[in-house]
């Protein structure tokens, strides 16, 4: 028997009461370790479930549009002030190539291109100011789970259809099959109604979201033809910033990852 053997296995068997709570304390260690790192990893899916239940992995937007500053002249001291221009909604224009380019990206899962706006909703003496966004229910569905998330009817967006969260339907009393109608800051305005309800888990989202077909938020909001974003999904939610950098690379548009945005 080696010497190091030897001499643990005459002092456990010497002082017994002093091995036994050697033992009781080594498994005492290692089971609140176990625990530690059960409840953190725990916590870390629910935050991610909860955080990416509402939003893509990657966001891509258009550039901003940066202000022309008049050239220096000789012998004159100029004190410039920058300020924004009239507000107008992001474009991208030609995003069929776009979206090609993206979905061909190495971890890119889903591309589902949206249109995105402010918007007032009206019915009788009660209004409310909304996050309009416009989508194609098939790709978008890929990225956010509307389905699962309907509390009433189905996915489904046809002519002047929209889909509201529940705190909205609440506050206006709402159901399917009603008619609101909404006006954007564009000035055009249309009578929808309501294909569906549902609840995303965020009270905010559920008061201020509303969702119409690509086509009809194109045409609220004077983007015939163009588009807003693209909402992405990759298959690691961890990879989405290296994922969000070869996209920005590919497309040079702007790409931010759900790390970023949050």
């Amino acid at each position: 028997m080696p010497f190091e053997w030897f001499v643990a296995l005459r002092f456990l068997k010497e002082g017994r009461s002093q091995t036994l709570l050697i033992f009781v304390g080594v498994g005492v260690g290692v089971g609140v370790m176990i625990f530690l790192f059960a409840l953190i990893s725990g916590l870390q899916v629910s935050l991610i479930r909860q955080t990416l239940s509402t939003q893509a992995h990657v966001v891509v937007r258009p550039t901003e549009r940066a202000p022309r500053v008049l050239p220096d002249q000789d012998d004159v001291v100029v004190g410039a002030t920058v300020e924004k221009g009239q507000q107008r909604v992001a474009r991208i224009d030609g995003w069929m190539p776009l979206r090609d380019a993206i979905a061909a990206t190495t971890d890119v899962t889903a591309v589902a291109p949206t249109v995105a706006g402010s918007a007032f909703v009206h019915r009788g003496p009660l209004n409310a100011a909304v996050a309009l966004r416009g989508i194609d229910p098939s790709s978008y569905g890929l990225i956010v789970p509307l389905q699962e998330k309907l509390t009433a009817a189905r996915l489904e967006l046809a002519g002047g259809d929209a889909l509201i969260g529940v705190q909205l339907a609440n506050d206006f009393g709402l159901r399917v099959g009603d008619k609101l109608r909404l006006q954007t800051t564009t000035g055009r305005q249309d009578v929808l109604r309501v294909g569906g309800i549902f609840d995303l888990g965020n009270k905010d989202v559920n008061q201020r979201w509303i969702f119409v077909s690509l086509r009809e938020a194109q045409t609220l909001l004077d983007l015939a033809g163009s588009i807003s974003t693209f909402e992405v999904r990759v298959k690691d939610p961890f990879d989405a910033e290296s994922v969000a950098t070869a996209v920005a690379q590919r497309t040079g548009l702007v790409a931010e990852s759900w790390t970023q945005l949050n």
